[in-house]
């Protein structure tokens, strides 16, 4: 049966509580469900769901695929996997059952924290990763036990120092991730550097401010400017840090920018091509498939 092709977008964590039967969270800003709670069919079967915070999923025994972004999660014997707020999935057609916890957690809730921004090293809260991460019977039992600890802390009566203790379990589960990923993953790490966090914070600034529509595409100068650099040093150190040149960085996210939009809103091709700054929508087209190998209509259709 073909799936919903409407988005369900969920804006908070008691909003999916609800949906999911589950008990309204203690705190409104974080949850940690234990799968074998939930009812079996949660969501219709190809149903397109976003949502509004980050959400790590651990799965102990599971064997299936979920579709994320133009590819699949593909699981075998359970692990890990990431979303970030405004990421879209799409509920298998083929799901068997399976166990662990799945967290959530809204942006407001690190957001006074340095965690909000150094989230943005984990590369797994990507689409450009578009596999689970598998964790040896060692790693699992790591997982499990940071897992519980969430747990543990949620379960107790909140106080002055919940918040602090929470963000770093959190913290803490997200270096092991990062650990095992590198060692999964070794090319797909990010360093963790001051002037890249910047650097992307700028980036996901000038698309949220919607800079693009009226400035054209971020350029080198205008980003080396505002870090205070030459265009010529930024991209030195980008390259020396995660392979990268400015112009690249520039590109991708552009592309992941344009995915988003893609998947999630009903604007044309062109439309999309002039939000991102290009003056040409053929320019669009061209970049887009160039970096995906797909067009960005034939993106559009992978999600339906």
């Amino acid at each position: 049966m073909k799936g919903n092709q409407e988005l369900l977008t969920i804006k908070s964590i008691s909003q999916l509580m609800r949906y999911l039967g589950q008990p309204t969270p203690l705190h409104p800003l974080i949850a940690l469900v234990n799968y074998s709670t939930m009812p079996a069919e949660k969501f219709e079967k190809g149903q397109k769901v976003s949502i509004d915070f980050y959400k790590i999923s651990f799965k102990t025994h599971f064997s299936g695929q979920v579709k994320y972004g133009q590819g699949y999660y593909d699981f075998d014997e359970g692990g890990l996997a990431f979303l970030k707020p405004g990421q879209v999935v799409v509920s298998s057609y083929d799901m068997d059952s399976y166990e662990g916890y799945v967290l959530y957690f809204h942006p407001d809730f690190i957001r006074s924290y340095p965690l909000a921004n150094a989230i943005m090293q984990y590369g797994f809260f990507s689409y450009d990763v578009s596999e689970a991460l598998f964790l040896s019977a060692r790693e699992k039992e790591v997982i499990s036990n940071l897992f519980a600890t969430i747990a543990a802390e949620l379960e107790n009566n909140i106080d002055n120092f919940s918040q602090d203790v929470l963000v770093s379990q959190i913290e803490l589960l997200l270096n092991y991730s990062n650990r095992f990923y590198n060692r999964q993953f070794i090319t797909r790490k990010t360093i963790n550097h001051d002037i890249l966090v910047r650097f992307e914070q700028l980036l996901e600034g000038y698309f949220k401010d919607d800079n693009a529509l009226t400035n054209g595409l971020p350029s080198v100068h205008y980003l080396s400017e505002k870090l205070q650099l030459s265009s010529r040093y930024l991209s030195d150190l980008l390259k020396s840090v995660t392979g990268l040149n400015t112009q690249q960085h520039i590109q991708n996210r552009v592309i992941d920018e344009a995915k988003n939009l893609l998947s999630t809103t009903a604007l044309s091709v062109a439309e999309v091509a002039y939000k991102l700054g290009f003056e040409h929508p053929q320019s669009f087209h061209k970049l887009f498939k160039k970096k995906t190998a797909l067009s960005p209509l034939a993106f559009r259709e992978s999600f339906n």
